[in-house]
């Protein structure tokens, strides 16, 4: 259902871009605007999560991440697995890049005009951090499956890949339709990574134990004697 509904996002803002209808036409009003609204203060704040959330500084996070991930748990398992989607993101949004060949915004909406020079359509900032948060969050939450735990992981993946993608937006480095399809993109890796882990975590299980994060309970009123018959 993730990678549906993921392939499905993205396939609209491709449609739209190849097209240039529909979404298309919320591309420039949103950019204009934001570049309209633009303040020091903010404009500070956004280039700094723009910065952190880069090329540079990313892959220096998730090194450091997965390597204290597996120290400290005494685990490789959900490390490599983040690691690997990671990777996989990168590498999915260079290769939509390079085929869509998507032109940036015009250079005097930049923050720093001629910075960016790949392709617009994904946001590579954008596919990053969300896949990052999203993987991450959920590989502790499918172990510890409590109501607090679940939404706080929806939460913080769902705001924080909103601000990078404002942030983009807000710079004058990405039109909306690349944000949404990144965005979408990351919930085809999220799919992937859950069928990936789930299958991993079953296959491990002896026969007779119940999944990591299930606490089965017997249903109220079953006595002991009920369960014994």
């Amino acid at each position: 259902m993730l990678v549906a509904l993921g392939l499905l996002v993205f396939g609209g803002m491709f449609d739209a871009v190849r097209e240039r209808d529909d979404f298309s036409l919320w591309d420039r009003p949103v950019l204009e605007f934001l570049v309209g609204v633009r303040s020091d203060a903010l404009t500070a704040v956004l280039a700094a999560l723009t910065f952190v959330t880069g090329p540079t500084v990313v892959p220096i996070i998730v090194l450091v991440a997965c390597v204290a991930w597996g120290v400290l748990r005494r685990e490789w398992w959900r490390p490599l697995l983040l690691a690997g989607a990671m990777i996989g993101s990168t590498l999915l949004s260079l290769l939509v890049k390079g085929l869509v060949a998507r032109p940036r915004p015009p250079e005097e909406t930049m923050y720093i005009p001629g910075s960016e020079t790949t392709g617009s359509f994904p946001s590579g900032h954008t596919i990053g951090t969300a896949t990052f948060l999203l993987v991450a969050g959920y590989l502790v939450a499918s172990r510890h499956r409590t109501l607090r735990v679940v939404v706080g992981w929806l939460v913080v993946g769902v705001v924080g890949a909103a601000a990078v993608a404002l942030s983009r937006l807000y710079l004058g480095y990405h039109f909306l339709k690349d944000v949404v399809a990144a965005a979408g993109l990351a919930v085809v890796v999220l799919g992937v990574v859950t069928v990936v882990d789930r299958i991993h975590v079953v296959r491990g299980l002896p026969p007779s134990e119940p999944e990591p994060g299930w606490s089965p309970q017997p249903p109220p009123g079953l006595t002991q004697t009920n369960r014994e018959k």
